[in-house]
């Protein structure tokens, strides 16, 4: 079983930044990809980044590449999103998640465990 508990969120102006951090509680931390999603109000949750095991790949959905970052402390057991350059549109709940599949999937139901989220604004 992994625990998992987001913090980092908060209000910030358009051109702004944040860095949300992912704590995971439970044994092999290494052994879990670990993901970023995020929903917004009336919106499906959708898939923002992704990192295996190790650090060693990573991918991100198109509207994100080149402003955020993903990545890990695997000696911290913990999990990072940077966000530069946002948007309005990037206002959501973000949610951290953590599967067993090796094989890059975007799809939420292949993550198997979730923290509660953390919400991000970004007025314009």
């Amino acid at each position: 079983q992994v625990q998992l508990v987001e913090s980092g969120g908060g209000s910030v102006q358009a051109g702004g930044s944040l860095r949300l951090s992912c704590a995971a509680s439970g044994p092999t931390f290494s052994s879990y990809a670990m993901a970023w999603f995020r929903q917004a109000p009336g919106k499906e949750r959708e898939f923002v980044a992704r990192i295996s095991g190790n650090g060693g790949s990573t991918y991100y959905t198109d509207s994100v590449k080149g402003r955020f970052t993903i990545s890990r402390d695997n000696g911290k057991n913990t999990v990072y999103l940077q966000m530069n350059s946002l948007k309005p549109a990037d206002t959501a709940v973000y949610y951290c998640a953590a599967s067993v599949r090796v094989a890059v999937t975007i799809r939420v139901g292949s993550y198997d465990y979730w923290g509660q989220g953390t919400q991000v604004t970004v007025s314009s």
